[in-house]
């Protein structure tokens, strides 16, 4: 038992140091292709040597570093090229995470869905009210709450998974469209005000079409 609670309390800590460096990648203050040194992540983190490795491990899984030959770290890249990749992966795997969602939602999903996209509308009222690292952070938790809501009833915890991981390989280009004031909030509003009512009415193709247009839309393509 006493190393049982050791080890929970260890990955406790893993997990708090890599929320931290993937917040801080996903607002550029960690940048692209910048070294990360373990000892300079501990004076700005805290943990240990240990936890700190484990933490860039299991950001590296999530393709927010990357390990190089000389068994150190590094931020990934960020070109248009990661860009357009990324977009690829994420219209495929959301696109069929609300096909199947739509497959096998039930009403209580439908009304998740709109609970999610009605603090999503909340968010960007407060977002561009208030411009702030605070509010920004919100506004892209409410970005990624949204994208579950739409794909937690597809019946693939796998599916989900990876959504998840490509969703925060794409955040930093998406605050980046926030900090440079980029994003058209009108018609994103009404994007999802048409994908609100194609779920309602389970009209997939429609679904389909408008989470597309808004994924291109929410990293800027």
């Amino acid at each position: 038992m006493f190393f049982s609670g050791r080890a929970h309390e260890e990955d406790t800590v893993v997990a708090m140091l890599a929320s931290a460096i993937r917040r801080d990648i996903s607002f550029s203050i960690l940048h692209p292709d910048q070294k990360l040194k373990i000892d300079a992540l501990r004076q700005r983190y805290g943990g240990s040597n240990h936890s700190m490795r484990e933490a860039l491990r299991m950001l590296a899984a999530e393709g927010m570093v990357e390990a190089t030959s000389q068994r150190g770290f590094r931020v990934t890249s960020a070109t248009e090229d990661d860009l357009r990749d990324i977009l690829l992966m994420r219209l495929e795997i959301e696109k069929l995470g609300l096909a199947r969602s739509l497959e096998r939602g039930e009403v209580a999903w439908e009304a998740r869905v709109v609970a999610a996209l009605h603090a999503m509308s909340r968010a960007d009222d407060a977002v561009q009210q208030s411009p702030d690292d605070v509010t920004a952070l919100q506004w892209d938790n409410a970005c990624r709450d949204l994208t579950i809501a739409l794909m937690e009833a597809c019946a693939s915890p796998r599916l989900i998974e990876l959504s998840d991981k490509f969703y925060n390989q794409s955040r930093r280009f998406r605050l980046a469209l926030l900090r440079e004031g980029r994003i058209d909030f009108a018609a994103r509003a009404h994007r999802h005000a048409r994908l609100r009512e194609a779920i309602l009415k389970r009209d997939t193709k429609a679904a389909l079409q408008i989470l597309d247009e808004d994924i291109a839309a929410d990293m800027g393509l």
